[in-house]
């Protein structure tokens, strides 16, 4: 037999209080209807001791909010993505609300679907890693009044709130970084998508070699489709390796810059005598990799706990809400993959 679940109106039942007294202390409006703190605390004594769970969906009917947040990423299982989605839940949780999060997979209609499923769950707000044509979905949930943040990227022309890393001057960081340590053919390996940014990646590595008078050699510029990174990308950056012969490489990603190790170490090359690397976004692997791999970080934990302050402000606000936009600056963390040639 399954475990029957327990109702408002059975705490109150047992408490010999009204069912509306017992939903108000669990909405936490004890002291707006000037409830007892003797009967708030029995009331949440007997919910923990029952495990009471919430309907939030019947809760949303009755109210309009079910304190649950959206969150849409590209890939849950990415280190970057996975460290967001755990700030933002603990973020989250202590503005008392709870997060749905799921991933598209850089996948259209997968965000879609997506899109849809939350908003029939009834979500308060969605914070959203927009895949590349979500602009129409995104203007309709505005226009509906719904409060939506964007997170990683941004989508030119929308007014949508954001929070995003510096990526151009990231990128610019780096590269600028691999050319003061000697290297001048630096290769670029990104993915084939459109989104906003991974063309400011890719526009910062063009700027730098400009600045400095390297000619940008399109040769030298490998892009990966996002669904075959992991099973292709090694033997695609082998054969770039072998072929073009680049001094230096820079990822975009760090999961591509965890597939250009294994290709790497497949030729039999070292880090950095035979080729110098450095990638966007830091990872755990990056720090204990023999030597370090150079990487930007993206300021993580700031990036997420905005993007909730941003959220919750919107969907407690009571006013006209506002567009926050926000850019937050990278580090360059130097490590040994990225060493001049004359310390390597």
């Amino acid at each position: 037999m399954p475990e029957q679940k327990i109702s408002i109106r059975d705490m109150a039942d047992r408490l010999g209080v009204s069912p509306t007294t017992v939903s108000f202390v669990l909405n936490g409006k004890q002291k707006e209807k000037r409830i007892s703190e003797k009967v708030a605390k029995r009331i949440i004594a007997m919910a923990k001791k029952l495990k009471y769970e919430p309907n939030h969906m019947a809760r949303g009917l009755r109210t309009g909010k079910t304190k649950t947040i959206g969150l849409i990423v590209e890939d849950i299982s990415n280190h970057f993505f996975a460290h967001i989605a755990k700030v933002v839940e603990h973020r989250a949780l202590l503005h008392g609300y709870r997060v749905l999060y799921c991933s598209t997979e850089d996948n259209i209609k997968k965000a879609r679907e997506l899109l849809q499923m939350l908003k029939y769950r009834q979500v308060d707000g969605f914070i959203i890693t927009p895949t590349a044509s979500l602009e129409n979905e995104i203007s309709m949930l505005l226009e509906e009044k719904r409060p939506v943040v964007l997170i990683d990227r941004y989508l030119p022309g929308l007014p949508v709130s954001y929070v995003i890393a510096d990526n151009f001057t990231g990128s610019y960081q780096a590269v600028t970084h691999l050319i003061k340590q000697g290297y001048r053919k630096i290769g670029f390996i990104t993915t084939t998508s459109g989104q906003m940014q991974m063309k400011s990646r890719f526009d910062g590595y063009q700027q730098s070699l400009h600045d400095r008078g390297i000619p940008y050699n399109e040769d030298l510029v490998l892009r990966i489709p996002f669904g075959g990174a992991r099973s292709n990308a090694p033997r695609t950056i082998m054969e770039m390796l072998e072929k073009q012969a680049p001094e230096a490489l820079f990822f975009a990603t760090n999961y591509l810059g965890i597939c250009g190790i294994e290709g790497i170490k497949k030729l039999g090359m070292r880090m950095p005598g035979n080729v110098a690397i450095a990638s966007f976004d830091e990872h755990d692997l990056f720090r204990l990799h023999d030597p370090g791999i150079t990487c930007i970080a993206q300021p993580i934990e700031r990036i997420a706990r905005k993007v909730v302050d941003i959220l919750v402000s919107e969907m407690e606000s009571e006013s006209d809400r506002t567009t926050t936009q926000i850019m937050l600056p990278p580090k360059l963390v130097i490590r040994g993959s990225s060493a001049g040639r004359n310390n390597s």
